[in-house]
């Protein structure tokens, strides 16, 4: 069966570790798995009720939507602000956690993953993406987890889909993450 994941990325930056980590996920990927790296959070609004209106909801936010109702599961990629996650990922969960209790991710597998400057990876940024896709409605996958330490010296001259220990355990995520989702579509 083929199997749909969206892939969004917290860092807004080209260049940045996380988006070549979600690169290099895009290159990994099992055969029967199709993983579209989302492009466009940057232009989506914060998120407003007053705007999330019939006939009113911004294009991106739109887009978002759609490409999260088409996917059968979802991998963010977060880098580590201050600590925590990044706003432009928050607001993508906000904008896919409604309408309330029908929003694009509801149900739906979802895996945290990233890298981060510091000697953890980013591990309180991913525990605070995980708490608010779960509670925007998301499955999150809590045994899927991938923490990359040291991004910026690790990844300085190599990319991660070029670093075999991190090819290796991105691969096993994927693999993981394809098995959940056809064991679920099976017994669908």
């Amino acid at each position: 069966m083929s199997v749909r994941i969206l892939a969004l990325v917290g860092s807004l930056r080209a260049g940045s570790h996380n988006r070549q980590l979600a690169e290099a996920a895009v290159k990994l990927a099992p055969a029967g798995v199709d993983i579209a790296l989302h492009e466009g959070l940057a232009e989506i609004p914060f998120y407003n009720e007053d705007v999330d209106v019939e006939g009113g909801v911004p294009a991106a936010a739109a887009q978002l939507r759609e490409a999260a109702g088409a996917a059968d599961a979802l991998l963010l990629f977060t880098p580590e602000y201050n600590g925590t996650i990044p706003a432009v990922l928050k607001n993508a969960i906000d904008w896919l956690s409604r309408p309330f209790g029908a929003g694009a991710i509801g149900g739906k597998p979802v895996v945290v993953v990233g890298t981060a400057f510091g000697q953890y990876g980013g591990v309180w940024a991913q525990e605070e993406a995980r708490k608010a896709v779960g509670i925007a409605g998301g499955k999150v996958v809590e045994d899927l987890k991938l923490a990359i330490p040291g991004s910026v010296t690790r990844f300085a001259e190599t990319h991660p889909a070029d670093d075999t220990e991190v090819a290796e355990q991105l691969a096993e995520v994927l693999n993981r993450l394809h098995a959940l989702v056809d064991g679920e579509k099976a017994a669908a």
